[in-house]
C-alpha cells in the first residue's frame, strides 16, 4: 500500500500564487486563538503607500470613536461584519518534507495554518476634520492686553492640539488659520477681539499721523511704531496677518502689506453689534464713520455676519456670523433654524456655503436638512427645517 504523503507546515506564501481553480488544505496553527490585537483594514490603493510607510496616524481621546489622518486627510474608522468566515493566515514557521515510495519518488503536501478566524474588517471613510474642539479648547484662555495678570489655564502647543484634535496636519493648520489663531511662546493661541481691536485702532491712528497708505504699509516702520507704543512684536505681525496680507518684500528687507477692506469693515461691524442688535441707520451711521476714509464700505461685505429683520416699519440689523457657528452639518442646519423658522436662499446660502462633508453637495445637505418650498414660479425659494 502506498504510504499517505506528509504535509508540509506552510503559511500565507503558499496561498500567493493559488490558481482560481485549485485548493489548499488548512489547519489549526498551533497558537489558534481569538487575537483581539489583530484587525483587518480595508484600503483604496490610493491609502496604501501612506500606511505601509507609516504616514498616517489614529488620533481620538479614550471617549471618542478613533479616526485615522493622513497628512491632508481625515478618515472615520468603522467595523464592518461579514457572514463569510475569513481566515488569517501567518507567515511560514515551519517546513519539512517527506520521500516515500523508493529513491526517485517524493511527495509534499502544503498545508496553511489559520491563527484567527476574522469577524470582519475596518473600514476607512473620508469624513470633514472635527474642528469644532480646536475652537473650544482655545477659546477657553483667550490672549489679552493684561496677559502677565491674567489667570493662566490650559495652553495647547502643536503637539497637544494633534493629540486633542480630530484633523490632519493640514487641516489643524487650516483650522488654526481660520481661527486667526498664533503661536506664542510655542502656544497656539486666540488673542482676544478687544485687544485686536485696540491694536488695529492703534495702527490706523498711526497711519494717519504718518501718513501711510494702508494699502502699502512698510512693515518695518508699522512694527517699530506699533512697538514702540507697547505692543508685541508677535501681536503687530499677527495684527496685519489678520487684517491685511502681503503684497511685496521691500528691496533693504523687510515687507510691503495692504490692509484688506473687507475684513477691517467686518471687524468694526462686529464692535458695532457686540451689545445687541441695532436698527440700520444707526448701525450704519456708527459704522460708516469707524471705517477708514480710504476704504469704500458696503453692506454687502457683511454676508454671513449680519442678519436683518423687519420689526414694523423698522429694518434691525444683528451679528449672526458664521465663523460661530458649528462646523457639522446637523448641529449648523439646527442653530440657523432656531434664528428663523424659514429662509430665502439668498440669507441662507452664506452661512452653508463652507460646509465640507465629503461625498455630499450642497444640494444633498439641503436635501438631507431642509424642505424646499416655492410660493410661485417666479419666488424665491423658501427653506425650512425637514
Amino acid at each position: 500500500m502506498m504510504e499517505q504523503p506528509h504535509s508540509c507546515c506552510k503559511g500565507a506564501e503558499v496561498l500567493l500564487n493559488l490558481q482560481p481553480t485549485s485548493s489548499v488544505s488548512i489547519q489549526y496553527h498551533p497558537f489558534f486563538g481569538p487575537h483581539d490585537d489583530l484587525v483587518l483594514l480595508e484600503l483604496d490603493e490610493k491609502l496604501l503607500s501612506d500606511v505601509l510607510y507609516q504616514r498616517v496616524t489614529l488620533r481620538g481621546q479614550p471617549d471618542e470613536d478613533a479616526v485615522l489622518c493622513t497628512k491632508s486627510k481625515t478618515y472615520s474608522v468603522k467595523f464592518v461584519g461579514t457572514s463569510n468566515s475569513v481566515f488569517l493566515i501567518p507567515p511560514a514557521d515551519c517546513s519539512t518534507s517527506h520521500e516515500s515510495g523508493g529513491e526517485n519518488y517524493k511527495q509534499q503536501v502544503a498545508t496553511a495554518s489559520v491563527i484567527k478566524v476574522a469577524p470582519g474588517n475596518m473600514e476607512l471613510v473620508e469624513v470633514a476634520p472635527r474642528l469644532d474642539k480646536l475652537k473650544s479648547i482655545l477659546s477657553e484662555n483667550l490672549y489679552s492686553s493684561d496677559e502677565a495678570s491674567t489667570a493662566m489655564g490650559d495652553l495647547y502647543k502643536w503637539d497637544d492640539l494633534i493629540n486633542k484634535v480630530q484633523a490632519s496636519d493640514d487641516e489643524l493648520k487650516a483650522g488654526l488659520q481660520a481661527l486667526s489663531a498664533v503661536e506664542i511662546d510655542g502656544y497656539w493661541r486666540i488673542v482676544d477681539e478687544k485687544y485686536m481691536d485696540v491694536i488695529l485702532r492703534m495702527l490706523l491712528h498711526n497711519s494717519v499721523l504718518n501718513d501711510w497708505l494702508l494699502d502699502s504699509l512698510v512693515e518695518d516702520k508699522v512694527v517699530s511704531v506699533l512697538e514702540s507704543d507697547g505692543f508685541p512684536r508677535k501681536l503687530v505681525y499677527h495684527c496685519l496677518n489678520v487684517y491685511g496680507s502681503s503684497v511685496e518684500e521691500e528691496a533693504m528687507g523687510g515687507g510691503v502689506w495692504r490692509l484688506d477692506a473687507r475684513r477691517v469693515c467686518v471687524h468694526f461691524a462686529r464692535g458695532v453689534l457686540r451689545e445687541g442688535k441695532r436698527k440700520m441707520e444707526s448701525f450704519m451711521e456708527e459704522w460708516l464713520w469707524m471705517i477708514p476714509e480710504e476704504m469704500q464700505p458696503s453692506f454687502d461685505m457683511l454676508e454671513g455676519e449680519v442678519l436683518t429683520e423687519k420689526i414694523g416699519v423698522e429694518t434691525w440689523v444683528r451679528a449672526l456670523s458664521v465663523s460661530s457657528l458649528p462646523t457639522t452639518p446637523a448641529e449648523r442646519f439646527s442653530i440657523l433654524f432656531k434664528e428663523r423658522a424659514k429662509w430665502e436662499w439668498k440669507d441662507l446660502e452664506p452661512y452653508i456655503r463652507d460646509l465640507n462633508v465629503p461625498g455630499l453637495s450642497s444640494e444633498a445637505l439641503l436635501l438631507k436638512y431642509t424642505r424646499r418650498s416655492q410660493p410661485s414660479i417666479d419666488a424665491e425659494p423658501v427653506f425650512s427645517a425637514r
